[in-house]
């Protein structure tokens, strides 16, 4: 008698300073991840609110965070800022040899984005670039588009040419003023100058391009599994629907971008291709694997046994499997 009475006495005084005696609610989560012009599939996500309603189900908000290139959203991932980003296949793997602890979990396009510009009137030749600036932005695979592109012409990019480090709206506006010679541009930015300001694509393989990447925090991935699979179940929502729907898709893009919606219609239709697998694998490997000695020979990676380990543990796959899964 007298235990119970101790007992309804603590109750008393838990309930008295409000403190509930049934189980604590788990914290509602915040997910942030980016948007780009660049990831079609990014845009439809967001513009349909698919992902809001999924998360909901597990008590799961939604932050878009808009990523302008590939360093933006690696450099938001590196800083928490992200836990899920797009970006070139490339731009993953040398900040993974660098030391920034993220997974490649999936693959959202295979982009032509990466293209050689020069201005209106420019007589300049891909056979012409020794001795001239080019504007390019570290980090991002136009700018390793630009290294494949000197190393295959034999040219030192440290010494032949000029690199100038601007981001991409930046290197096109350079560009137009004169004060580079070359562009090493991305779409959607590339056509749109292309149409309206008379600019000119001197050189484009997309070969050389490394592929639209989904990457996250290892961090996140071991504590967050279902989050990540909602995501990527809701990339290939946006897949099939760009597929069913590419006037809209179009506009979508023109609207984000800000530019005409029949300049979006070539990048989404010409030159972006989402209907890819989901799941990263030898294609995606190879590119990367085919570029390493570059990356090692400019010192891009810390090191050839940084970049050899990088490539090797890039790539989580169970993630897209699950998402596939009915």
């Amino acid at each position: 008698m007298k235990k119970n009475i101790v007992i309804s006495v603590i109750v008393g005084a838990l309930v008295a300073l409000g403190i509930s005696a049934a189980p604590a609610q788990a914290a509602e989560r915040t997910l942030n991840l980016d948007y780009a012009n660049w990831n079609p599939l990014s845009l439809v996500i967001k513009d349909q609110g698919w992902l809001e309603t999924d998360l909901k189900k597990i008590d799961t908000k939604v932050n878009w965070v808009y990523s302008a290139g590939s360093a933006a959203a690696i450099q938001n991932l590196n800083a928490n800022a992200i836990q899920i980003g797009s970006s070139a296949g490339v731009a993953a793997y040398v900040a993974r040899a660098n030391g920034v602890a993220i997974k490649s979990v999936a693959v959202f396009s295979q982009p032509n984005w990466a293209a050689l510009v020069v201005a209106k009137g420019s007589k300049i030749t891909p056979s012409q670039l020794k001795g001239k600036k080019i504007a390019a932005q570290k980090g991002t695979d136009p700018y390793f588009f630009l290294l494949q592109v000197l190393t295959a012409k034999k040219l030192d990019p440290f010494k032949d040419v000029t690199i100038v480090n601007l981001a991409h709206a930046d290197g096109k506006a350079a560009l137009l003023r004169g004060d580079v010679d070359v562009w090493s541009g991305l779409d959607p930015i590339t056509s749109q100058s292309v149409k309206v300001d008379g600019s000119k694509i001197i050189y484009e393989n997309k070969a050389l391009n490394t592929w639209g990447i989904i990457s996250a925090r290892e961090d996140f991935l071991k504590s967050n599994r279902d989050i990540t699979v909602t995501v990527l179940k809701n990339y290939q929502k946006a897949r099939a629907w760009i597929q069913a729907n590419p006037d809209k898709a179009a506009q979508i893009l023109a609207t984000s971008a800000k530019i005409d919606l029949d300049v979006a219609k070539t990048v989404l239709n010409g030159r972006t291709k989402v209907n890819v697998p989901l799941v990263p694998g030898a294609l995606q490997s190879g590119v990367l694997a085919a570029i390493q000695p570059i990356l090692v020979n400019e010192a891009q990676v810390r090191s050839q046994s940084d970049a050899t380990t990088a490539l090797s543990t890039l790539y989580d796959t169970s993630f897209a499997f699950a998402a596939l899964k009915k």
